[in-house]
């Protein structure tokens, strides 16, 4: 045996591309998976499998061909109980096949959140069809925000002021969907100061957490992150409760080892929870300038089962996305010395062989003397990219 590990990646986007570099960093090999080839990550990895993941006799067979030390799900578009049959058959599912099952969807986890765990959520309610939706907005009163319980990226999410918006809330939502369930989640509209995303770690010594990350948002989507974000002391302490609770439920069974993002809404002291994913976050990306580990090294480390540092601290940086303006093919970058002409900047240019509008193509970094001044350098960064096409 030549490696340390053997990965079999499920999903192979840019989360996953910087993934793979940071298990291949520590010896492993990983085969990427994804449903079109040359995939962002595909193209680090040491092998790959093209195939829809909610394609359960496929998926069945990659793993029985591979058998692989661990299974680790990057995108939500996967035949989860495929995932929980193979685990019983011995395979590893990072965290775990039922972390997966229930991360997947918005409605599950919702649930565990707010009903079996009691953590602070705003008012929801679920719908299958228009006529739900409607009551769902009456339950929550408006604004509210509606979006499917399977997505990704913000797609399909939508904030609605008023009743005359709702059909094109759902239509929207509907058509954004992935998977088989035709459900959206209709919830309140958090009045908040601010959202952020803690970065919680559990791994062999237990369970540790990342500064918390601050996050802007549009359509539902990133569109910049910057750590640390200035937080009470008693709001850090909730978010960190809150998510040590949702963390360890999740983690019941199976390794139960790897890294989640756990979202939070705050309003001053209070804190209200939103949403999980138990793998690297988008707005973690910013870790990548910010951390001595990034987000991708704490999940590749915990998963090996390898020491996580006792503290893990945050120099001031952040993270803005660079998007595409419309669908094409093969295409190119310009105005990389440009961008990275600043001291402390950075770039990661995703490798998607297509774009559409509003894709996320790329992303800039930088390090400044405070979150302030790094977000103003990112920004500029970003703007400085420019997106074409051969002829």
């Amino acid at each position: 045996m030549t490696y340390t590990a053997k990965i079999l990646l499920l999903g192979s986007g840019e989360l996953g591309r910087e993934f793979v570099i940071s298990a291949k960093r520590l010896g492993a090999y990983v085969i990427a998976c994804d449903a079109y080839d040359n995939a962002p990550a595909m193209q680090v990895a040491d092998s790959r499998e093209v195939f829809s993941m909610l394609d359960g006799e496929r998926l069945r067979e990659v793993i029985a061909a591979h058998r692989p030390d661990f299974i680790v799900p990057e995108i939500e578009a996967i035949r989860t109980e495929v995932l929980a049959d193979v685990e019983a058959e011995g395979f590893t599912v990072v965290p775990s096949a039922r972390a997966t099952q229930m991360t997947m969807n918005r409605d599950a986890i919702r649930d565990l959140a707010a009903r079996e765990l009691g953590l602070a959520t705003s008012l929801y309610r679920y719908a299958s069809n228009y006529g739900e939706v409607v009551e769902g907005a009456e339950h929550t009163g408006f604004p509210c925000v509606i979006k499917p319980v399977m997505s990704s990226s913000g797609k399909g999410q939508s904030t609605v002021q008023d009743a005359a918006g709702l059909q094109e809330a759902w239509d929207y939502a509907a058509a954004n969907m992935r998977g088989d369930r035709q459900r959206v989640i209709v919830e309140q509209f958090v009045d908040f100061d601010y959202e952020i995303t803690l970065l919680t770690i559990r791994h062999a010594g237990g369970i540790s957490f990342c500064p918390p990350i601050g996050h802007r948002q549009e359509r539902g989507d990133y569109q910049e992150s910057w750590q640390p974000t200035p937080m009470s002391d008693a709001a850090i302490t909730a978010a960190q409760d809150m998510a040590r609770k949702v963390v360890e439920e999740l983690c019941s069974t199976g390794l139960g080892y790897g890294l989640f993002g756990v979202e939070f809404f705050v309003k001053g002291d209070a804190v209200i929870f939103s949403e999980l994913s138990p793998r690297p976050h988008d707005t973690g990306m910013v870790t990548l300038a910010s951390q001595d580990l990034s987000e991708f090294d704490l999940h590749a480390r915990a998963i090996m089962g390898l020491p996580i540092p006792a503290s893990i601290t945050a120099r001031p940086a952040a993270s803005a996305v660079i998007l595409a303006e419309r669908d094409g093919e093969h295409p190119q970058y310009e105005g990389l010395a440009r961008a990275l002409a600043e001291p402390d900047s950075d770039l990661r240019i995703f490798g998607k062989p297509t774009t559409r509008p509003y894709r996320r193509m790329g992303v800039a970094l930088a390090r400044g003397a405070d979150t302030d001044a790094a977000r103003s350098k990112a920004r500029a960064e970003a703007a400085a990219i420019r997106i074409t096409y051969p002829e």
